[in-house]
């Protein structure tokens, strides 16, 4: 028996509040409050945008699957953040409010995909046989 702290519900809604505002925040803060000076307008939307993209279908509808591998997704923004807090002390307030957003995007899906997944009877693991 799993014990959880919040309501499947609530996981699913700190990772969708973590997920799109990573998906706000990226753009405003590489194109319009600290815009690179090595990369192009174009560039830094493909490079932290684009990959925010691909798991938008499957969090709408709630897909547990989608939610698990999305944190692989999640990783890029949680070491841009902590990279841009050690490199750039200029940024270093955005980069305290991606981590936050990565962070809670982690946090929340990764509690999704695993209770959700109980709920549906998803399980990696094999039963053991009845002998």
């Amino acid at each position: 028996m799993n014990k959880q702290m919040f309501s499947t519900d609530t996981y699913k809604k700190i990772a969708l509040a973590g997920y799109f505002s990573l998906l706000l925040f990226m753009p405003l803060w590489l194109i319009v409050l600290s815009p690179s000076e090595s990369l192009s307008t174009s560039t830094s939307l493909l490079m932290f945008t684009l990959p925010l993209l691909l798991p938008l279908k499957g969090m709408l509808q709630g897909n547990p699957f989608t939610y698990a591998w999305s944190n692989f997704i999640v990783l890029i923004y949680f070491l841009h953040s902590l990279t841009t807090l050690w490199v750039l002390p200029a940024d270093r307030i955005w980069a305290i409010l991606e981590l936050i957003f990565a962070s809670a995007m982690f946090f929340g899906a990764s509690y999704y995909a695993k209770f959700r997944g109980q709920e549906l009877g998803l399980s990696i693991r094999k039963k053991k046989e009845d002998k």
